[in-house]
């Protein structure tokens, strides 16, 4: 840990969390015999939260079906390879991930074909959970169930992306094998041998192994020395940058419906710090939203052809597709005749789904109610959607900083640094949802693939942050703006949570760095509007979506959020000066019109936003036409500080809802861009607002959106 840099800065994503390399190793280590006789499945379920786990496990081994695509571009060095499977494993958060060459000793009876290597991925248990905690008796016999739904979301993933690279994979996991998955991850380097099965040095036996056998040769791993030990004072400082044990312990000790973060020391209000005129919020239908207009043709032909396939261009990306999409069926189901009488208690539900959420991996947490603006009026349809449920539960996926630090914000991994959120989001949130629904409450996951709900405003209700510059997103205190969300709606009595302020506002009032670096100048440089009754700085929403769809040196784009001067590591292991400017932003916020334009002098001055090549774990490989090619360019920012700050040459577009298309219009609205630049002429400041609504109690007519069903053919 230092003062301006994070201790692990120069550790690549690829060696794990954990200090697996400051331990002995060698092929002399390797187990001479198999550990096990044959594959032996899991304990039969028996609580409601593992049988739904179970289901979720059976989504995600469905998910193998895919054929291997024609073989590429990519690399043919072993070591590229392996930095690649490994840094993507770590990416989707496995606790260990290891390879081995396969040999007889590995196999039930005949090998596979071909394959002569093993990619071996450990997911741990979640937290522990106070006996006192209604969660505790939920998770209580299924955390092994859990760890496998995780360790199968993880590995799924990584066979879909071997298979879009053109070779072979077979995924195994305990009941479902034809290979020995003990002595795999003795062979994988990632335990050592002990009488209660293979231990892993720094989690002990809190984990479940899959493994994928393929035809993918990479370098391998060595055996661990089964003797071999990490001195308790040099893990807890922390080695190479790994997790250091001080954090470790430090997560361990806080009430388990707390995050990691420290979101209890942030200032609660009644309030969010920017004003919402909520009788005057349109509800719009899904056909409105960007990505949508862009299907249909809003945008042009070229951003209709390419939406279809701007998140999904590299292997890796293309293989989360097909378990983020398995899972959309079961977003809702059907709910139990009977209400379970262990939930009535509004304040005990709502700390164990907390509880619940982090167990499953959620970073951060709150509960709102569910006001009907944040419903969208239609489905993608035209139907319409109703208002059903009283409270969201909105979680945070952190987005993953390291490899974001690897990243230019808008080159090949970018779009699978929102998928590997949306999938995650969507696992937490849908087994939740799976669960209360057997408790007999209506409950509905609501994510990226299929959400009835406008997710940015619950963020903002639910006091996991304030709206930001960056205009249509929502920045936390702790990881910026660094996350991707997923919501549950559901009518289980439950506690919400107060809205926050940490200053923000005053600090993206004098910070214009995502602005400056954004490649289209989609974001404001200019105050705050209020647009379609929220206070916004309003971003220029198509060239936002026409380049995130378009990129032609990438895939999709989160620049803004990879040059934020918040999107820092604040637990123990970060940069002392990044704590201490966290702090002072949370408990001095009265200091902050002195503080910030340092701060965000001092960003730039030291580089922050700018790519660390330790951190790029990953090849820039493009699908086209389902071959994984080298692509013709890839964006390589870094920072721009010459750049025009004056907004001049980029006026904002804007798209009340009066310019959007009908719910159910299926063909082509085109967008005006001119026009909505015209458009400006209709925004007003706060001030202007709250007068006009002193004088009128009209609603601006560019607020009524098109409700009427066109009914046109397809």
């Amino acid at each position: 840990m230092g003062l301006l840099h994070d201790q692990g800065v120069l550790r690549g994503v690829e060696a794990g969390p954990y200090p697996l390399e400051a331990l002995a190793a060698g092929p002399q280590f390797a187990p001479a015999t198999r550990l096990s006789a044959h594959s032996e499945p899991l304990p039969e379920a028996t609580s409601e939260l593992g049988l739904a786990a179970v289901r979720y496990q059976n989504i995600f081994a469905s998910c193998t079906t895919q054929n291997s695509a024609p073989r590429g571009d990519g690399s043919g060095d072993p070591a590229v390879r392996a930095r690649e499977l490994k840094g993507a494993g770590y990416y989707l958060d496995a606790a260990g991930v290891g390879i081995c060459a396969l040999s007889p000793l590995h196999w039930y009876g005949s090998p596979e074909a071909g394959h002569s290597h093993a990619v071996v991925i450990l997911a741990a248990h979640g937290a522990a959970i106070e006996a006192d905690n209604l969660a505790a008796g939920w998770v209580s016999g299924a955390q092994d169930h859990i760890a496998l739904m995780r360790a199968l979301e993880i590995s799924t993933s990584l066979l879909g992306h071997i298979r879009a690279l053109g070779f072979d994979a077979t995924l195994h996991y305990p009941g479902a094998s034809t290979v020995c998955l003990p002595t795999l991850c003795l062979s994988a380097g990632l335990c050592q041998p002990h009488a209660d099965g293979p231990r892993h040095p720094f989690i002990g036996h809190d984990f479940v192994a899959v493994a994928l056998t393929t035809d993918y040769a990479m370098a391998v791993d060595l055996p661990l020395d089964p003797a071999a030990r990490v001195a308790a004072r040099r893990y807890r400082a922390g080695i190479n940058g790994a997790l250091s044990g001080r954090e470790i312990e430090r997560r361990k000790r806080r009430p388990s419906h707390l995050s990691r973060y420290p979101m209890e020391t942030v200032r609660r209000v009644d309030q969010p710090t920017t004003a919402i005129f909520a009788d005057e919020i349109p509800r719009v239908p899904k056909r409105a939203e960007f990505f949508m207009r862009a299907r249909k043709g809003d945008l042009g032909a070229k951003a209709q052809r390419e939406v279809a396939r701007f998140a999904f261009k590299h292997p890796l990306t293309d293989g989360m597709m097909y378990p983020l999409r398995a899972m959309v069926p079961h977003q809702d189901g059907p709910i139990a005749a009977q209400q379970s009488p262990d939930l009535a208690d509004a304040a005990q539900n709502s700390r164990a789904l907390k509880s619940l959420s982090y167990h499953l991996g959620a970073d951060l947490t709150g509960i709102c109610e569910l006001p009907d603006y944040a419903w969208y009026s239609h489905g993608p349809d035209g139907s319409v959607i109703e208002p059903r449920h009283k409270y969201a539960v909105v979680m945070l996926i952190d987005q993953g900083y390291d490899t974001m630090e690897g990243a230019s914000g808008d080159d090949w991994i970018s779009g699978c640094q929102s998928m590997r959120g949306y999938i995650r989001g969507a696992e937490i949130a849908g087994l939740m949802a799976d669960f209360i629904r057997s408790q007999g409450y209506p409950a509905r996951a609501q994510t990226n693939a299929d959400s009835e709900v406008l997710q940015i405003p619950l963020v903002l209700l639910a006091g996991l942050g304030e709206l930001s510059r960056i205009g249509e997103l929502v920045l936390n205190p702790f990881v910026g703006p660094r996350f991707k969300s997923v919501v549950l709606t559901t009518n289980l009595p439950l506690e919400v949570d107060q809205p926050i302020d940490f200053g923000l506002q005053t600090f993206c009032g004098n910070c214009l760095k995502c602005a400056r670096e954004c490649p289209v100048n989609a974001i404001p440089f200019g105050d705050k509007v209020v647009f379609n009754g929220y206070e916004i700085w309003k971003p220029d929403v198509e060239r936002c979506t026409r380049y995130r769809v378009t990129n032609p040196r990438g895939s999709a784009c989160g620049r803004c959020m990879k040059t934020c001067p918040l999107n820092k590591v604040v637990t123990n292991d970060g940069a002392l000066l990044h704590r201490m400017g966290t702090w002072l932003g949370i408990h001095a916020r009265w200091l902050k019109p002195v503080l910030v334009p340092i701060a965000v002098w001092l960003d730039d001055k030291l580089g922050y936003g700018k790519r660390n090549p330790v951190k790029r774990w990953w090849q820039d490989l493009e699908l086209i036409d389902g071959v994984a090619r080298k692509p013709a360019a890839t964006n390589e920012r870094d920072l721009d500080l010459s750049a025009d700050t004056s907004g001049a040459k980029s006026p904002v577009g804007y798209y009340f809802a009066a310019d959007m298309p009908a719910p159910d219009n299926r063909q082509a609205h085109p967008a005006n861009h001119r026009a909505a630049i015209e458009r400006a002429v209709l925004v007003e400041t706060v001030a202007e607002a709250r007068q006009r609504r002193k004088l009128s109690a009209k609603v601006p007519t560019h607020y009524i959106p098109v409700t009427e069903l066109t009914s046109e053919p397809e």
